[in-house]
C-alpha cells in the first residue's frame, strides 16, 4: 500500500474570474503565466494541490536508522541460539563480534549458523575495542554476569543478560552502581516477558476487570536440563550452584519472582519462604531440582512453582483478584472470567507489536531512546528486587525459616 497523501499548496499567481480574489505570487518567486485561468480559484487551487501532491512520510522513512550494533559475549548459554536463529528476521540489527575464550563452541555455531570466522574474539575488551558495538548480549553463567557488565560499562556499553540478573543481592547491588555510573543500560531477557498471554493478565489488573490482587500463582520449568538433552557447555554451569546460583530454585524462579514483581509495581514483599527437593540425586547432586517459594504481601500472597520434574514444559500463570481471574495458557491465550460470569471463558490475547514484542526491538527502542526501562520486566530496578527475593528464597531454602525483607535503598 501507498502511504496516504498529503495535500501541499503551492503559491501560483493565478488569473481569476469577478468571484475570486487573486493569490500573491512568492516573494523568492517571479510570477509564472496562469495554467487554468477559465477556472474560479478554489477549484483552481484544488487542482494545484492534487497535481503537487507528495506522500506523507514518517520520521521513519524520513531518516532511516542504522542497524543496532550488537555483539555477544560467551556461547554457553543454550539461549544464544534463540539469538542466531532470530537474527535474519532482524535487518535493523548487525551482529559485529563474539567473544568466547573457548574457539571449539565458536565453531559450532560458525559452521551451524553460517557466521563469518571474523567475528571470532577470545576477549570481551578486545572485541569492544575492535568491533566498538552500541550493545552486547551476555550469554555466558549466571555468575559470570557481573564481570561481564562491569567490562561493557567501562567502554560505555550497555547490556542485555539472560535471567536472571545475577546470583546474588550484593551482585545485583553492584551492577546497579556500575550502571548508574558508566550511564549504561543493563537489561534482563525473560522469555515470558514476550508473552501476550502474560501482558493481557497485567491488563485485566491495570483496568480493575478482577479486583485488586489476592493471590498469583505461576508454575515454570521443564523435564530437567539433561532430559531435554541441553548442551554440556550448558549442562555444566547449570548444575554448579557456584555458575547458577541453585538449581531450579534460580532456573526457574526467577520467572515467577519477576512477573509478580512487575504485578506488584516493584513493591518488596514481606517475607520470603522458600522449599527445595532434590528428587533426582543422581542426575543433580548439587542443587536443587524442584522448589516452591512463597511470597506474603499485606494484602496478596505468591505462590512459584519451579521444577525440572514437570511432566512437560510449561510456564503459565494464574493471577485471582478479588472480583475475578485471569489465567495464561502458553504464550496468547487467557482464561478469564470476570464478576457476573457463570463459567469463564477463552480468549486470545492481543499481539504484542513493536519494541514490547521481542527482545532485539525492545533493546533498540532502549538504545535509541524511544523507551525507557523503568519498573517493566526487564528493566533493572524490577531486577534488582528479583535478585532480593531469589537470594532470600534460597537462604529461606538452607535454613528452613522465613525471611523477611524490606524496601532496598535507592
Amino acid at each position: 500500500m501507498h502511504p496516504p497523501l498529503q495535500l501541499v499548496a503551492i503559491e501560483l499567481p493565478v488569473a481569476i474570474g469577478a468571484h475570486g480574489v487573486e493569490l500573491p505570487p512568492r516573494r523568492d518567486s517571479k510570477p509564472m503565466p496562469s495554467l487554468f485561468s477559465f477556472a474560479p480559484a478554489p477549484l483552481s487551487y484544488l487542482f494545484l494541490a492534487l497535481l503537487f501532491a507528495v506522500p506523507r512520510q514518517s520520521p521513519a522513512q524520513q531518516a532511516p536508522q542504522p542497524p543496532l550494533r550488537v555483539a555477544i559475549v560467551g556461547l554457553t548459554h543454550g539461549h544464544v541460539e534463540g539469538f542466531l536463529s532470530a537474527l535474519p528476521q532482524h535487518k535493523d540489527v548487525e551482529l559485529v563480534g563474539i567473544a568466547d575464550d573457548d574457539p571449539a563452541l565458536f565453531a559450532k555455531y560458525r559452521k551451524k549458523y553460517s557466521l563469518p570466522e571474523t567475528l571470532f574474539y577470545r576477549s570481551e575488551a578486545n572485541m569492544i575495542e575492535r568491533t566498538r558495538p552500541q550493545a552486547v548480549l551476555v550469554y555466558t553463567s549466571i555468575a559470570k554476569h557481573r564481570p561481564a557488565i562491569e567490562i561493557a560499562a567501562q567502554y560505555g556499553v550497555s547490556v542485555m543478560v539472560e535471567k536472571p540478573l545475577t546470583i546474588s543481592l550484593a551482585d545485583a547491588l553492584a551492577i546497579r552502581t556500575t550502571a548508574r555510573h558508566y550511564k549504561i543500560h543493563v537489561l534482563v531477557n525473560y522469555e515470558t516477558t514476550w508473552y501476550a498471554s502474560n501482558k493481557a493478565a497485567y491488563d485485566e489488573v491495570q483496568q480493575g476487570r478482577i479486583g485488586a490482587i489476592r493471590r498469583v500463582v505461576v508454575h515454570d520449568g521443564h523435564e530437567g536440563p539433561k532430559e531435554i538433552g541441553v548442551p554440556p557447555e550448558f549442562l555444566s554451569w547449570l548444575t554448579d550452584p557456584a555458575q547458577n546460583g541453585a538449581g531450579a530454585l534460580y532456573d526457574f524462579g526467577c520467572y515467577g519472582v519477576d512477573l509478580m514483581t512487575w504485578l506488584m509495581h516493584g513493591e518488596t514483599p514481606l517475607t520470603v519462604t522458600a522449599v527445595v527437593n532434590h528428587d533426582k540425586p543422581e542426575l543433580y547432586p548439587r542443587v536443587d531440582d524442584d522448589a516452591t517459594i512463597v511470597l506474603t504481601y499485606p494484602h496478596a500472597q505468591a505462590v512459584i512453582m519451579a521444577s525440572w520434574n514437570w511432566p512437560f514444559g510449561r510456564k503459565d500463570m494464574e493471577v485471582y483478584g478479588e472480583t475475578g481471574y485471569a489465567i495464561t495458557v502458553g504464550p496468547d491465550k487467557l482464561r478469564l472470567r470476570l464478576p457476573h460470569e457463570s463459567e469463564e471463558r477463552l480468549t486470545t490475547a492481543t499481539p504484542l507489536e513493536g519494541p514490547q514484542s521481542n527482545s532485539l526491538s525492545y533493546l533498540a527502542a532502549v538504545l535509541r531512546g524511544q523507551l525507557e526501562p523503568k519498573g517493566d520486566l526487564t528493566a533493572l530496578d524490577t531486577n534488582v528486587v528479583v535478585m532480593q527475593i531469589l537470594d532470600a528464597a534460597r537462604e529461606s531454602a538452607r535454613t528452613g525459616k522465613s525471611i523477611r525483607l524490606t524496601r532496598l535503598e535507592e
